[in-house]
This record gives structure tokens, C-alpha cells and sequence, in this order.
């Protein structure tokens, strides 16, 4: 029987967003390979049992500097597993701050959106629950404006 969907597809039934208590879900219902674990406070994959290959980017979910070159990491282990044709997962704890800043820098990332407030709006519209912090946001613009 399927988990229940508390994630959402991201982009091209590919890349898939939510929370630490979605993975399990996303690995039995969409055959998820890849995760990537944004919490900082993780010891280890959200779903134990899954075989999956768990690459963690320790991101502070309240940390008051940016963190551009860890959710630059985080953006390219999306993007890169998307690239290399398997499909991938990414998270924070409840999946709407760190989630949403790497989903936003995917979408940039990926050429479906131009801007952080075009990304931004986008990730929303698929995952209402998303909320980008200021120093996210702070990160995120050192990364756009870098390239």
C-alpha cells in the first residue's frame, strides 16, 4: 500500500521536496535513489532501511550567517543525480526552509527560472508550505549573482 504523499514533485516527476518524515514515502512510492539530506542535526538517512545513496549538506536550519556554498553543494547533488538519470530527494527537517532555498537555487539552476522571486513563487505554488528565511535568501542571491 502507498505511503502517504506529503512531498511533492519538484520537477519532471524527478526530483522530489519535503520533509525528514516524507523519505520513506518517496523512496517506496517514486523509486527516489538518490537522498540529500539538508539537516545539519541528521545522524543519518530519515528512512534507515532504504537503499539509497544518502548524501548529507549540514545546512543550520536558523543560522544567521549564509550558507552559499553549502546549498551551492546541496543544488549540484540535486542537480547532478537529476543529470546522471536517477531520480532524487531532498529534505530538511519539516521541509519548508531549507527545502525551499534549495528548491528555489534547483529551479534557477536547472534554467526554469530566471530570478530568485520567479523561483521562489514557483517552488510555492508546488509546496505551499515553503518559507525561505532571510539569511536563505541571503545565500541564495550570493549564489545567483556568482554566476
Amino acid at each position: 500500500m502507498p505511503e502517504e504523499k506529503n512531498y511533492q514533485a519538484l520537477y519532471d516527476n524527478k526530483i522530489f521536496m519535503g520533509g525528514a518524515a516524507d523519505v520513506e514515502a518517496m523512496v517506496k512510492n517514486e523509486g527516489v535513489e538518490v537522498i540529500v539530506d539538508l539537516r545539519a542535526e541528521s545522524t543519518g538517512c530519515a528512512y534507515p532501511d532504504a537503499d539509497v545513496k544518502w548524501i548529507q549538506v549540514p545546512l543550520g536550519d536558523n543560522a544567521e550567517s549564509p550558507q552559499d556554498e553549502l546549498f551551492k553543494q546541496a543544488i549540484n547533488h540535486v542537480v547532478e543525480a537529476y543529470r546522471s538519470g536517477k531520480k532524487v530527494g531532498f529534505h530538511c527537517g519539516g521541509g519548508s526552509g531549507r527545502t525551499g532555498a534549495v528548491a528555489a537555487g534547483t529551479l534557477i539552476a536547472l534554467g526554469e527560472c530566471k530570478t530568485l522571486d520567479e523561483a521562489e513563487q514557483k517552488a510555492k505554488s508546488i509546496r505551499s508550505k515553503i518559507n525561505i528565511k532571510p539569511p536563505q535568501r541571503e545565500a541564495l542571491k550570493k549564489l545567483i549573482s556568482a554566476n
